[in-house]
């Protein structure tokens, strides 16, 4: 019979470079104590790199650089898809993912309905705070970063570019999906939303 760790072994190698890997994705190849010591072995043997705490990845190669591990956003996401949690960027993360600053955030703070809890990645950090329903109820991919970007701004502090980039990428957004966040927001970033409304919605 295969050991645990060589079942293991085969069924990571079976996945794509840069997949993450979480020790509840092999609870069917035996007990929890059984896949630490396999992830463990394979970690000291090289055959996967381990991101952070029962975060590990077989990392992609590239020619020039060697080993390249993923991204702390992909981790995030990661995260949230292994424990079915929503999660919006918020404060200079969102800024930064709709442009709006050239500044890369080695913090980057999520909104989540799930646990509250702080992921060290690198030299990185992913905070999960926990916070109401309502501000996780965004259907459109760019109007809910914009409500938090507008809220890190801060009221009567968007200068007159910002207000023109985040106008310019609303209209990007589903037309629908925009009308019902505008709902979601507070009532001085509805009225900057609202400018991006083809006049059919208004």
């Amino acid at each position: 019979m295969q050991s645990v760790e060589n079942i293991i072994e085969t069924a990571i190698k079976a996945k794509p470079r840069g997949f993450l890997l979480f020790p509840e994705d092999f609870a069917d190849k035996g007990s929890a104590e059984s896949v630490r010591k396999a992830l463990q072995s394979l970690k000291n043997k090289g055959v996967i790199r381990q991101v952070a705490h029962g975060i590990y990845v077989r990392p992609t190669i590239n020619e020039l650089i060697g080993e390249v591990m993923p991204a702390a956003e992909e981790v995030a996401l990661g995260i949230a898809k292994r424990d079915k949690i929503r999660i919006v960027p918020t404060g200079t993360y969102a800024l930064h993912t709709l442009g709006l600053s050239t500044q890369i955030p080695l913090n980057l703070v999520f909104l989540t309905d799930g646990a509250a809890r702080t992921i060290k990645i690198g030299n990185r950090t992913i905070k999960l705070k926990k916070t109401t329903p309502k501000n996780l109820m965004a259907k459109g991919e760019i109007s809910k970063l914009v409500i938090q970007a507008l809220r890190e701004i801060g009221k009567n502090k968007i200068s007159d570019d910002e207000m023109s980039k985040i106008i310019r990428l609303l209209k990007q957004e589903d037309q629908k999906k925009l009308k019902h966040d505008i709902s979601l927001a507070p009532e001085w970033i509805r009225k900057i939303m609202r400018k991006a409304l083809d006049d059919k919605l208004l």
